[in-house]
């Protein structure tokens, strides 16, 4: 099993929904989690769950607020010392069919999904480029290469992912920095109820995905933690698949 004892990696939006398995997947390798999330109390009761499995800090930080990205990460390097890995999982989702979507919905939804993936990229490379090189993760969607109705700024948020990833993985290889992104499938999570709730949408899914199941957050864990590996150092550039099949079909 990758031993990530001693490395740093920060977690965007780690204090609830697939964050939070890819938190604690990650302190289970070894790794010293430091959350970044705008919900202060939602936070508190993750950091006590999580830190039955290892060592666990947080900070306040909304990955849209570019002075609060670069403070953020001053003050995590400053308490660690590091931050080795960079997991951009913090996201927005705002249901709403194309034709009454407005500007403003629009641009709520891709400040987060997507400027916030680059404010949080840009800060982690500067000091990882200084510290001899890292590992950076964004969480993108199977909406990125799949039409999801009503979620239009999502799913060109999540799509925005994959190239900002690969142009970033070019530029920044000669600094050891290594960007990759995870796209998960399915996932059953508590942050997004009503998905679940829906049981036709759930049949219809379900029946495409091979697994004939809904993946969990455990389902991604040994795909963060080999992406956040340092021995992985000639993986650069990619798309890491965890869907059961669904985008295969």
């Amino acid at each position: 099993m990758t031993n990530l004892r001693g490395r740093v990696a920060v977690v965007t939006g780690g204090n609830g929904g697939i964050g939070f398995g890819l938190a604690h997947a990650l302190l289970a390798a070894g790794a010293t989690v430091d959350i970044w999330a705008r919900d202060e109390a939602k936070t508190a009761r993750a950091l006590e769950r999580l830190g039955e499995a290892g060592q666990v800090t947080s900070r306040r930080c909304d990955v849209a607020d570019e002075a609060a990205v670069v403070a953020a990460m001053r003050e995590a390097v400053g308490e660690h010392g590091r931050v080795d890995v960079l997991v951009a999982n913090a996201g927005s989702g705002h249901h709403v069919p194309f034709l009454q979507t407005t500007l403003d919905d629009w641009r709520r939804v891709t400040a987060v999904d997507l400027d916030g993936v680059f404010l949080c990229f840009r800060e982690a490379a500067r000091h990882m480029k200084d510290a001899g090189g890292g590992a950076l993760v964004a969480v993108s969607s199977i909406s990125a290469v799949h039409g999801t109705p009503h979620h239009a700024a999502y799913a060109a948020s999540k799509a925005g992912l994959l190239a900002l990833v690969r142009s970033a993985a070019v530029e920044l290889a000669r600094h050891r920095i290594r960007v990759n992104a995870l796209m998960p499938g399915w996932i059953e999570i508590d942050t997004h109820p009503e998905m679940v709730a829906d049981e036709r949408f759930v049949e219809v899914t379900t029946k495409r995905t091979p697994v004939r199941r809904w993946g969990t957050p455990a389902d991604l864990a040994s795909a963060i933690v080999f992406l956040a590996d340092p021995a992985a150092v000639f993986h650069t550039g990619d798309t890491v698949v965890v869907d059961g099949g669904y985008t295969v079909q």
